[in-house]
């Protein structure tokens, strides 16, 4: 806070310029009274901050279509079920005659579905040693694969806790009822302080290696890729500010989280690697990566849309117009020619040239001019590179699920937790953008199988 000043001790000079800087400041904080709020739609804050609308009501007289017990409705029927029922009625409920079966029509078909109760399927190993008679020896009997002395908890439980763990953000006691109450299964689980003990602790560390493997999988691929997207986000390790990265392009993704939100980060995953196309927003630590860059649109929407709700009608709604077009024309680039789209862009660049001659009186106009007469050249990237997206959407919907996460388990209580989210929320998304479920895709990882289709 600046310390006030000692009005006694000033000469008449130096109060009027004090005069004037405290009008000037005036005017500045009423102008900003008067600016409209920031919203998840004219800004970039999370959509947790927006307050949403009552949905209308649905007319009384309006039909529910596709509603169970309606034709074309309803669930579908399973393509594969355990057993069938066929029930035909012998004998006519009203005068007790007997029916034939071969008369009788279809009259519904439907599922009922249960399920069976979970048990732990457990192998009981007696293993054996002795001493050889004929040289002395001492030995210990060998064990299948996969039944080796050590933790009891196989494979498939490790699976499954890992899955709802971090999935599903179920926290470390509750993960320990769950499997109580559902699998009939005692995991043990003990609180010393900030961090976690015990069986489930063990397990998740145990499995860190096999996920480590499968992230170094998922880096390799993308220090091979052409394209890149790339985000962050808050995080939380052991009490301290962090920050969860992401680059990914279209067959995989990989998370890290790191103490800093610079640039560093980006040369030590990239290790030399320089794509030829780098999709994020206009932080400075995602500047200067690639060959090329595409600015997310997505992004300069919501700040053309501020200023329209700050008063700009000469700039912001321009811009909006020619940047939402640019955004349509990108869904039917596959229909059209490359020499179609350069011509398409070139038209797009003049555009943008004519509105920079624009001179908005609005300050946030102001703002938006000098920012595109910086930083145009990433605008319309996306029009004549197909494989290039308008906008970073894809990088916010990756750090979605860690922001929940982050949100219910209040973030990691140590380094090696942190890591071991990254890796598994690493190969979740590279398995979902190769066809594979995230439960199926953990059980891989735990099983050494790579997670990237070849190719």
């Amino acid at each position: 806070m600046t310390p006030r000043p000692d009005l006694s001790t000033l000469t008449s000079e130096e109060k009027d310029a004090l005069i004037v800087a405290l009008l000037e400041r005036v005017a500045e904080l009423e102008a900003r009274l008067g600016e409209p709020p920031k919203t998840p739609g004219n800004s970039s804050a999370p959509p947790a901050t927006g307050r949403k609308r009552n949905k209308d009501r649905r007319r009384g007289d309006v039909r529910r279509e596709a509603s169970v017990g309606r034709a074309g409705g309803g669930r579908r029927l399973h393509p594969n079920p355990d057993r069938m029922v066929c029930a035909k009625a012998t004998h006519c409920p009203h005068c007790a005659a007997a029916l034939d079966a071969c008369e009788q029509r279809l009259h519904a078909l439907y599922d009922k579905i249960e399920l069976p109760r979970i048990r732990p399927d457990v192998t009981r190993v007696a293993q054996y040693s002795g001493r050889c008679r004929c040289c002395g020896g001492a030995f210990v009997a060998a064990v299948p694969a996969g039944l080796e002395p050590g933790s009891p908890f196989g494979r498939s439980v490790a699976a499954m806790a890992i899955y709802l763990r971090y999935g599903h953000a179920i926290a470390y006691e509750r993960l320990s009822l769950l499997f109580a109450h559902l699998f009939g299964l005692s995991i043990s689980v003990v609180r010393q302080g900030l961090t976690m003990r015990g069986a489930l602790a063990n397990l998740f560390h145990r499995a860190q290696p096999a996920f480590a493997d499968r992230a170094r999988e998922i880096l390799g691929a993308l220090r091979q890729s052409r394209t890149i997207c790339s985000d962050e986000t808050s995080a939380r390790v052991a009490g301290h500010n962090y920050w969860e990265w992401v680059f990914h392009d279209e067959r995989a993704a990989l998370h890290v989280i790191r103490p800093s939100r610079g640039a560093t980060v980006v040369a030590e995953v990239m290790a030399g690697h320089r794509p030829e196309v780098w999709v994020s927003d206009l932080y400075s630590a995602q500047r200067g990566h690639a060959d090329q860059r595409q600015i997310c649109i997505a992004h300069q929407l919501r700040d053309c849309q501020y200023a329209i709700d700050a008063g700009d009608t000469v700039f912001a709604p321009a811009v909006t117009k020619l940047l939402r077009r640019a955004v349509k024309l990108s869904h039917r680039r596959d229909q059209l020619k490359d020499s179609t789209l350069a011509r398409y862009r070139a038209d797009f660049e003049r555009r943008l040239t004519a509105l920079m001659a624009l001179a908005p009186t609005n300050v946030h106009g102001r703002r938006l001019r000098q920012r595109y007469a910086r930083d145009r050249d990433g605008l319309f990237t996306f029009i004549t590179d197909r494989r290039v997206p308008p906008t970073n959407n894809g990088s916010e919907r990756e750090l979605r699920p860690s922001v929940i996460y982050r949100k219910v388990t209040n973030g990691f209580r140590s380094q090696w937790g942190a890591d071991l989210f990254a890796a598994i929320r690493s190969v979740v998304t590279t398995a979902a953008r190769n066809q594979r479920d995230p439960f199926a895709a953990v059980h891989a990882a735990l099983s050494g199988q790579p997670i990237l289709k070849p190719g």
